[in-house]
């Protein structure tokens, strides 16, 4: 069995095991019983696999990460989800695109460093909760990996390295009022106040901009209020989804949204950071010898969790992601495993 029947042979097993988030147990005994039949040495962090060739994790200054977990079946599957099929030169299961292959392709990746004798100061993460952004994901596992200076994320993106990445901030804000009735005119609405405070939202501009990265987005996405049609309310609540970038972070964006309204406005988190690789850094040196296309990313990974450089690459594409039929190709999957093998020996030896 050649490298990549092997790995295809895993992706095929892995998907046929459920893993939605926070329900990956399952499949994280099968990987971890999987990998340490294949001689690896193997960690177990709740959901979490931490592999390494036989080194102390601790001592890691390279992180290769992809994860387990997938989103819940949409509806439209013409196949069971859970029953990956293999043909016509591709996969298609729930998950395999994002990111089973990305998985198997970095485990493949990981192996050719260990045999080479350069896996010294790497170790690959296989993380649990990464669609939603759990606590039981990659952040618990970090701290067992004090010495991290650079990451590689697995995720689709056409194998083409994405730099940058926006972040996430959820805003529950509260528009206060007066009660009264409605007949009599009373009272202040708070109806009217949120919506003064959503006109300013609407007409929010950002005179900084990045290289890499979509201005700052402020929507309102959801809004309630009100208790009978005779009742001026008292009190409106709205939701603000935020996208952040590398020129306006979550703090910043809540400072200036802070100032513009009079509603109170609580986030939910401020964890989810957008990123942006330093075009000084070596691993732009490695992208460029190897003819790949930096580019800025909209979506969220395990990269927004991260407080040291990274840059997210892998096989597939983003637009399968999350929907009916998903799949990924055979090619795309070999082509992953050697330019991950590229990249990362190139990056080794410029380190």
């Amino acid at each position: 069995m050649t490298v990549l029947e092997k790995h295809i042979d895993l992706l095929v097993q892995t998907l046929a095991i459920p893993a939605m988030s926070r329900n990956e147990e399952t499949r994280a005994a099968f990987l971890q019983r999987w990998l340490v039949k294949q001689g690896f040495t193997v960690i177990r962090n709740r959901n979490n696999l931490v592999i390494t060739g036989g080194n102390d994790p601790a001592k890691a200054t390279l992180l290769l990460n992809s994860h387990m977990d997938t989103v819940a079946p949409v509806a439209g599957w013409t196949t069971d989800p859970y029953l990956p099929v293999n043909g016509n030169g591709r996969i298609t299961g729930l998950g395999s695109n994002d990111a089973g292959a990305s998985v198997v392709s970095l485990i493949a990746a990981y192996r050719h460093l260990v045999e080479k004798g350069m896996a010294g100061q790497v170790v690959l993460v296989i993380s649990a909760e990464e669609e939603v952004s759990g606590t039981h994901g990659i952040t618990s596992v970090l701290p067992l990996l004090p010495a991290l200076e650079f990451a590689v994320v697995g995720e689709p993106t056409g194998m083409q390295p994405a730099v940058a990445e926006r972040g996430l901030m959820v805003l529950d804000a509260a528009a206060s009022g007066i009660s009264g009735h409605a007949a009599r005119e009373e009272g202040e609405n708070a109806i009217y106040h949120a919506m003064d405070d959503i006109e300013k939202i609407r007409g929010l501009k950002f005179n900084e901009h990045s290289d890499w990265l979509w201005d700052p987005s402020v929507s309102v996405t959801m809004i309630q209020a009100g208790t009978g049609h005779n009742v001026v309310p008292d009190t409106c609540e709205f939701v603000i989804d935020v996208r952040s970038n590398d020129k306006y972070t979550n703090e910043r964006l809540l400072e200036i949204l802070t100032v513009e309204c009079a509603s109170q406005l609580v986030p939910r988190s401020m964890r989810l950071r957008s990123s942006s690789l330093s075009k000084e850094h070596p691993a732009f040196r490695v992208i460029e010898t190897l003819g790949m296309q930096p580019f800025g990313s909209p979506t969220l990974s395990d990269m927004a969790l991260l407080s040291f450089p990274a840059v997210k690459i892998g096989p597939g594409d983003s637009a399968r992601s999350h929907t009916a039929n998903e799949y990924i190709f055979i090619a795309e999957i070999e082509e992953a495993i050697d330019r991950y093998t590229a990249f990362l020996e190139r990056l080794l030896k410029s380190a």
